[in-house]
């Protein structure tokens, strides 16, 4: 049966990239989005791997873009994280493409003016209706609003309505659980807590990459009332951070992975709207994007806060690319 997009406001733009042939040994993303499965493998939901909630093996991976910045104009920050799906997909473009399952670009969700609630409805469907037809979920923010977004997605889909534990993972120098009149790209992560006790279930929340001096008394007052696990940047040496998701993943069902782009150092990640001072050394956070992949357990993943009109030479979507590039193979 042909994919299916769901119901986008823009729908998918042609990809590029560099063009070395056309036999499979000379494929690249550009090449393989949108494109026939190879022949000989299978992906198609029901296949091995397919049918587990949180299994990512052989699932077709379905990219959704959420091109928004409301939340971090709300936030007080640098906004310009609109423009980063596409900037994603330019940078996803030409790499080289060794993954053993389609892809698929579903287009875009945009936030018009201030009108982030809707979109971010209207992301949540879309997403609910892709996991539960058996694909690996990718969402391209968009500020950290977009983590909000996703979860609407995340907590309507069946395996989580259905009773598996829902664990969520995030790699961000900040909390964001801000507890404000009007939500912004600060407080998804309350507001998730919040909607996981309305729901009747624990509320499963872990921080990769915390940076003391940016996140408040009140914010450590709250992930501590929240049960929030967390590791400081200054903590994140590889077998620490190794052991903390281990243990994180053990304790849960399927996972939804978020990655704030201000985790890494300035260096690695300038193009975001606060650049860390310290940050998460990159090898760590690759670490960390390789045992997920292998832990079974991803039921989806996005990337966020990624700000191109702050980027140096593509500095920034590059790094995020080749992370997506890691937790899909």
């Amino acid at each position: 049966m042909p994919f299916q997009f769901p119901t986008v406001d823009l729908p998918p733009q042609p990809w590029t990239g560099r063009y070395d042939g056309d036999g499979p040994e000379h494929r690249r993303w550009w090449q393989a989005v949108n494109q026939e499965r190879r022949p000989g493998a299978s992906d198609a939901p029901g296949s091995q791997g397919a049918g587990q909630p949180g299994a990512s093996d052989h699932k077709p991976v379905a990219l959704l873009g959420f091109a928004s910045d409301e939340g971090v104009r709300r936030n007080k920050g640098r906004t310009g994280a609109a423009a980063a799906p596409a900037a994603l997909r330019k940078a996803l473009g030409p790499l080289a493409f060794h993954l053993d399952r389609t892809v698929a670009d579903c287009g875009d969700v945009v936030v018009s003016g201030d009108q982030l609630e809707a979109g971010q409805e209207r992301l949540g469907r879309s997403l609910a209706a892709l996991l539960d037809a058996g694909h690996q979920t990718v969402v391209l923010g968009g500020g950290h609003e977009t983590a909000y977004a996703s979860y609407l997605g995340v907590s309507a889909a069946a395996a989580v309505r259905g009773g598996l534990r829902l664990g969520v993972l995030n790699l961000d120098a900040h909390f964001d659980l801000r507890d404000e009149a009007v939500p912004s790209s600060g407080t998804p992560f309350l507001q998730m807590a919040r909607a996981e006790a309305e729901a009747g279930r624990d509320f499963r929340y872990a921080v990769v990459g915390i940076s003391e001096p940016n996140n408040t008394r009140a914010l450590f007052d709250t992930a501590g009332k929240l049960g929030v696990r967390y590791l400081l940047d200054e903590e994140c040496e590889a077998d620490r951070v190794r052991g903390f998701v281990a243990d994180f993943l053990a304790d849960i069902d399927v996972l939804y992975l978020t990655i704030d782009l201000d985790v890494l150092p300035a260096a690695v990640a300038p193009g975001v709207s606060a650049p860390a001072a310290y940050g998460v050394p990159l090898p760590v956070i690759t670490a960390v994007c390789r045992q997920v992949a292998q832990s079974g357990k991803l039921l989806h993943l996005d990337v966020a806060e990624l700000n191109p009109e702050f980027d140096i030479d593509g500095r920034t979507a590059r790094t995020a690319a080749r992370l997506l590039d890691t937790l899909l193979r």
